[in-house]
């Protein structure tokens, strides 16, 4: 159930425009930076999008240019847990795990989960109660499940609101989720 679901909704997103996706991901941008959790968090835990998901390069690079700190993952395979180090400049960034972006090995950072402020959650989908469907590895699970202090907000395209996640004892629901046309108080 949970991997067909998995499966339409990431088919459903390599379907769209990378336009659509630019457009959709600077609305949800605003709306992200419009609340108030955002506005009073000082650490922001990102991920870097890659392939159709909510955009987060301009988002990154935005927070870096005013001054918030930022805190980017680098996926430990073996582990399947993420080590989390801080992002001085975006151009420390290269190809990691997945080929997904991460800091250069001279430029890592380690950063205590502790010190976030505001986890920002990929997805490939949600439901309203906060449930999530990620890639099925784990990884955000197991962060989430660490941080005790930080509100945790996915970030989602409106389509990828689902009426229910199945779910089992290991997911972590977020606390919000922000589209490019609502906030969803979870």
């Amino acid at each position: 159930m949970k991997d067909k679901l998995r499966k339409e909704l990431i088919n459903k997103r390599r379907s769209l425009l990378k336009t659509e996706v630019l457009a959709k991901s600077n609305q949800i941008k605003n709306r992200l930076f419009e609340s108030n959790e955002f506005k009073q968090s000082s650490v922001v835990l990102f991920y870097v999008s890659y392939g159709n998901e909510v955009y987060t390069h301009d988002m990154i690079k935005e927070c870096l240019k005013n001054g918030k700190k930022i805190i980017v993952p680098i996926s430990n395979i073996e582990k399947r847990s993420l080590i989390l180090s801080e992002l001085k400049n975006w151009n420390d960034l290269e190809p990691g795990s997945y080929n997904i972006l991460e800091p250069k090995t001279d430029k890592i950072i380690e950063t205590p989960i502790e010190s976030i402020d505001v986890i920002i959650v990929p997805g490939v989908g949600f439901d309203e109660l906060g449930c999530r469907i990620g890639h099925g590895l784990g990884y955000y699970d197991n962060l989430l499940k660490e941080s005790i202090n930080a509100i945790h907000i996915g970030l989602a395209f409106e389509f990828q609101i689902v009426e229910k996640v199945p779910i089992k004892s290991h997911d972590i629901p977020v606390d919000i989720i922000i589209t490019e046309k609502r906030r969803i108080d979870c």
